[in-house]
């Protein structure tokens, strides 16, 4: 598939049919996918594909950070990275969340989402 020289975005979701949904609604949108099921294993991913330009976590996962963690974590590792966050938590202390990030609240809309990548990348009315 040619992704049309759009950054790869890096799902984080440790619900895998929930994961598999958002790869499928990215992948659609023309975008180039990764995916992890936490945020330990997302940090080896982002470590190994330099051609990742945006994460799209969710906020709540096991293991040694939650997705607002990863998040800030990828802001100061990996600046320019795009971030989005995905979560029912409706909740949010603007504070938790890193400089620049978009929060997406689930369950999101495909078009809401898709959107909202092909804008972060430049790709308005993509």
């Amino acid at each position: 598939m040619d992704y049309q020289n759009l950054p790869a975005v890096l799902i984080v979701e440790d619900e895998p049919l929930i994961r598999m949904g958002a790869v499928d609604m990215i992948e659609e949108a023309g975008f180039k996918t990764y995916e992890a099921g936490s945020a330990d294993e997302a940090i080896e991913v982002m470590q190994t594909h330099s051609d990742i330009g945006i994460l799209f976590t969710d906020i709540d996962m096991p293991g040694t950070m939650n997705g607002l963690k990863l998040a800030a974590y990828v802001r100061t590792t990996w600046p320019p990275v795009v971030i989005m966050i995905a979560s029912g938590v409706i909740e949010l202390d603007e504070s938790d969340v890193p400089s620049g990030a978009a929060f997406v609240p689930k369950p999101y809309a495909t078009n809401h989402v898709t959107k909202m990548l092909h804008e972060a990348t430049g790709q308005v009315g993509a």
